[in-house]
């Protein structure tokens, strides 16, 4: 007797990845500063099966009442184009740009990290911070809270040497980025 189990269907995310080699893209968005506007695109990515590796928005015109999300994504070269595509004929969204086509872009996050230790693990998390220049911005007799600002495979380097050592607790912003040169991304 064989028995079968019921899989689930393939998302639109994976089948893309597997026509060609998937990328990392890095998207801005301009949007209007409105209630169910940041819902509304990442509800876009979520219907398509779509996965979002960092999102962070902020205002960035008070004045008109506009927003920048930055959203980082991984898939196949045509799956990044459709979720473009599909961004720029939302609403509420007024630009999409793909730094990561436009050139190299400045790509900068910024993590806390709590590490807790006694004696020869406090000195060494004290000295690894130094090397990775991050700031010491709590401190205790039995931990520390380190502020880290970079790219992320820096936070992600100085996170995993701290294991060891006692980490605690992380929280990270997610990616900021800004095109190289004159022109306005968005």
């Amino acid at each position: 007797m064989t028995v079968q189990t019921a899989s689930a269907p393939p998302s639109p995310y994976s089948s893309a990845i597997g026509k060609s080699n998937p990328e990392t893209h890095t998207l801005a968005v301009l949007v209007d500063n409105e209630p169910g506007v940041l819902a509304r695109v990442v509800g876009l990515f979520s219907a398509r099966g779509f996965n979002i590796e960092s999102l962070t928005v902020t205002e960035v015109a008070h004045e008109a009442h506009l927003s920048r999300i930055t959203v980082q994504t991984r898939g196949a070269p045509e799956t990044i184009e459709q979720v473009r595509h599909q961004l720029e004929r939302l609403v509420p969204v007024h630009q999409v740009t793909d730094l990561t086509l436009r050139g190299s872009a400045i790509e900068r996050e910024l993590a806390m990290v709590k590490v807790a230790g006694r004696g020869d693990a406090r000195v060494e998390a004290l000295r690894l911070a130094d090397a990775f220049r991050a700031r010491t911005i709590d401190a205790t007799t039995g931990s520390f809270v380190f502020e880290l600002t970079g790219r992320s495979d820096k936070i992600d380097q100085f996170v995993e040497l701290m294991r060891p050592l006692g980490l605690v607790e992380v929280a990270r912003t997610g990616i900021a980025a800004i095109g190289r040169g004159p022109e306005a991304a968005g």
